[in-house]
């Protein structure tokens, strides 16, 4: 149950409504956690402008940033994220198995080093307080520029936020990231939905 029930949409001023709209398209509905934050409209649209510039654009791809905000997800432990980040990895290209073994990265032969590198980062830069080392950076280095670093950590940092928002507000999560989290990270990780019902 959520602590706030989303916003309507004659609540919601026609620009923001038009991203709504995008979300729809691209994704197949609209977030609730979106649909709460608008009571502060300009909150939502700076969160949605940060949102656009981490995860999708730069060079990294999105279905490695995807996987590293499933990996910080599940480190911070809000089941909504790993919800919705579960399923814009399979939107963004990722198979069902590679998202149902992200959590065993380390031994999976499915991830390349530079996707381990990545995904390590974000393991131990979720963690409260960080636990990333100068090790990290250097594996991190090994693959990537400093812009692209740069990408990695805003990723990892941009979910710091919403696992906090969507964990603090018990987000009702959707159906359809919650029946690809059924699909993907149920087995594997023993995903549930938990307070966000």
């Amino acid at each position: 149950m959520p602590h706030l029930k989303p916003s309507s949409t004659e609540e919601v001023p026609k620009d923001i409504l038009d991203r709504f709209d995008h979300y729809k398209k691209t994704r197949g509905f609209t977030p609730n956690s979106i649909k709460t934050m608008v009571r502060r409209p300009n909150i939502v649209r700076a969160f949605m402008q940060l949102n656009q510039a981490v995860l999708y654009e730069g060079t990294v791809s999105e279905e490695l940033k995807m996987l590293v905000s499933l990996i910080a997800s599940q480190v911070a432990g809000c089941r909504y994220c790993q919800a919705h980040m579960a399923n814009l990895s399979k939107i963004y290209k990722a198979s069902e198995t590679k998202i149902s073994e992200v959590w065993n990265f380390k031994e999976s032969k499915l991830f390349s080093e530079s996707e381990k590198a990545a995904l390590d980062l974000a393991l131990h830069g979720a963690m409260s307080p960080s636990q990333t080392e100068k090790k990290h950076f250097d594996e991190l280095g090994k693959y990537f520029n400093d812009a692209e670093i740069v990408e990695i950590v805003a990723t990892i940092s941009l979910f710091g936020f919403l696992n906090r928002w969507n964990d603090s507000m018990a987000t009702e999560i959707e159906e359809l990231p919650e029946t690809v989290a059924q699909a993907t990270i149920g087995d594997s990780f023993g995903w549930e939905s938990g307070k966000h019902k």
